[in-house]
Order: C-alpha cells, then structure tokens, then sequence
C-alpha cells in the first residue's frame, strides 16, 4: 500500500509541475515574437509576417496586400475564370483548376505568390495545389477582388 502512495504522490507531483510548466510565462520578452523561417522570409521580403494555415499556404486581407503592393516584391497572379476584373499590376492569369499545368510560368518554389480570384474560393483551390506541389511562399487573398473593391480599391476590366 505504501508503494501506492508513493507512486501515486509522484504522479500527482509530476502533474502539477508539468501544469506549471505550461502555464508559465514565455521567456521571450514581451512584444517580441520568436523568429519562424516563415517570419524571417516575409521581414526579408517584405511580406507580411502571417502563419501558414494548415493546407499550408498563407491568408492575407485586402490591407495586407495592399501594403505588400507598395513594394511589389511577388508575383501576383489572377486566377478566376472566366476573366471579370483585375487588380492593378497583375503579373499572371491562370486558371485555378490548371494552375499546376503552368507551373512553368511561376518563379521558383520559394519565390512569394499571390493568388487571387473574384470571391477567393478559386484562389483558395489553387493556393492549395501549390501547396502540394512544394510551393512554400504561396500567399491567397481573402475576398479576393469583392473584397478589394469593397475596401475602397481600385479595380480594372482591361478585357
């Protein structure tokens, strides 16, 4: 019985420093954020720095990419069928559910893209292939161009 007690007393303990232990605070200074690879891409480039979602591309809002286009240091690549619009300076037109058919026409894997389509459920289909396919700065706009003109941006119809 004393056995019990002591391997029940340890857990016990072994619990409550493991319980502690999570709930301490960081030992990163506050306001100061751990530097990621993804992090350190997006302060080398200008990008903002987001996380990666779990199909492994980045979301960004209409103000994000607005302020990435300051710079315009990514190809930014239309991706709706068929054409109904576009934001200023777009580099590419692809269809999303080709995408992976012309790959030949994007930058390198690690090169920053950003995709976008009228609502972005076509961006999001195509940020997801690119993904898979080993893409790993893949940037999808959310809302894509409904969500830009609604912000107040503007949008052009060249076609």
């Amino acid at each position: 019985m004393t056995k019990i007690r002591a391997i029940t007393g340890m857990l016990a303990l072994l619990l409550v420093m493991l319980t502690l232990a999570a709930c301490a605070p960081s030992s990163t200074p506050s306001g100061t954020a751990v530097a990621t690879a993804t992090e350190t891409v997006a302060q080398s480039t200008g990008l903002p720095e987001v996380s990666r979602n779990a199909d492994g591309y980045f979301d960004i809002t209409v103000e994000q990419l607005a302020k990435m286009s300051e710079e315009h240091n990514f190809t930014l690549v239309n991706v709706h069928i068929p054409y109904e619009g576009e934001l200023p300076a777009t580099d590419l037109f692809i269809p999303f559910d080709a995408i992976n058919d012309y790959t030949d026409q994007l930058p390198v894997k690690d090169a920053p893209i950003v995709l976008y389509c009228r609502s972005g459920s076509m961006s999001t289909q195509a940020a997801e292939q690119l993904a898979e396919q080993g893409y790993s700065n893949v940037y999808e706009l959310e809302g894509g161009f409904n969500a830009w003109q609604a912000a107040g941006y503007e949008l052009l119809h060249k076609q």
